[in-house]
């Protein structure tokens, strides 16, 4: 048993120890093979739905990864570097077993709606752990959070920017306060190779309200990550390729693939973001890009009527990194015009 593994077993119950087959949802695989089967959700008080699943069992013992995206369905870089994994991982090279989602909210997909699952108009990734008698959303994330999170020992969530959403790549590293599963997932985060990672210091503390994936993974002994890369519906060959290195960086890192990860030495820690929004309905104007640097009261960009008065204009609140800006001219009252990642101090411990 190797070193990193034997270490995750101090802090989480492993879904491999002594596992020779995985069952998720119907995809039931033996060590060393590719096996694609279904979460299947129930109908209830709307459709039920197939989320798809993929099982890469390991010729070798090792940990359970949980690789999912498509939460946001027009997220399309996530989407295909997901689909991606499936087809280059061989289970001849991995010791334990990767569990690939590649699109959560198909509706989202089909009908290029951003931001939420049309069929109930709420967000994929705010509504963990899930209800058995809630909208397919809370039942879809019911049936992640059982036959997905609570099957992993270690868990990526995928995402990029949505069809409005001018993003830079960046991920996400949440500290729960407890000292080994945390070293644990801030070297997942650092090993996915992205040079610019948030603390998320706010997240639910309370499992039974979790609200997002990885918090749900969390708060139950797994050391998880979230990772974004890719923008404004494009599926840029960078972009993807970024979330593929990432997460087989993640493999070396849990000696899942043989190997070291590449990963970050000294990336921009970002200490909090600031989300700037629109005062007035109109068409928005940027003036700065993702990832630029603005000092505190630079002009992001501004709004417009519809007969091409200025009726707003948006300033940065602090200092810090464009994460992302509105990436289309349609604007909403309280519509986000910008997150700004605030740089912290020094590095976390």
């Amino acid at each position: 048993m190797k070193l990193k593994w034997m270490l995750a077993l101090l802090f989480v119950v492993p879904a491999a120890l002594g596992q020779a087959r995985l069952t998720v949802g119907t995809a039931a695989a033996q060590p060393g093979q590719k096996v694609t089967g279904t979460i299947d959700v129930p109908a209830g008080v709307d459709a039920g739905i197939r989320i798809p699943v993929v099982l890469v069992a390991g010729s070798r013992p090792g940990p359970v990864l949980a690789i999912i995206s498509g939460a946001h369905g027009t997220e399309y870089a996530s989407i295909i570097a997901v689909e991606k994994l499936i087809s280059s991982l061989n289970p001849e090279q991995i010791s334990g077993t990767v569990i690939l989602v590649p699109l959560v909210n198909q509706a989202s997909f089909e009908q290029k709606v951003p931001h939420v699952n049309p069929i109930d108009g709420k967000s994929m990734n705010r509504f963990y752990p899930g209800r058995p008698d809630g909208t397919q959303t809370e039942r879809a994330s019911l049936a992640i959070t059982r036959e997905v999170v609570e099957k992993c020992d270690h868990l990526i969530d995928l995402h990029g920017g949505d069809l409005d959403e001018n993003l830079r790549p960046y991920s996400y590293w949440a500290p729960t306060g407890k000292p080994e599963q945390d070293r644990v997932s801030r070297e997942m985060a650092l090993a996915f190779g992205l040079d610019t990672i948030i603390i998320s210091r706010d997240r639910p503390t309370d499992r039974n309200a979790s609200r997002y994936l990885e918090t749900t993974a969390s708060l139950r002994g797994k050391a998880s990550i979230t990772a974004e890369a890719g923008r404004s519906g494009r599926v840029d060959t960078d972009d993807v390729q970024r979330l593929v290195s990432g997460c087989l960086g993640v493999m070396r890192y849990l000696e899942m693939l043989a190997g070291s990860p590449q990963s970050v030495h000294h990336p921009v820690w970002i200490d909090h973001v600031e989300t700037v929004t629109s005062e007035q309905t109109g068409i928005f104007y940027p003036l700065v890009d993702r990832g630029v640097y603005m000092e505190q009261g630079a002009t992001i960009g501004y709004v417009t009527d519809y007969t091409g008065n200025t009726v707003f204009r948006a300033y940065a609140p602090s200092a810090g990194i464009v994460l992302y800006v509105c990436g289309v001219p349609s604007m909403i009252k309280g519509g986000t015009v910008a997150n700004i990642g605030v740089i912290a101090a020094k590095p976390p411990e």
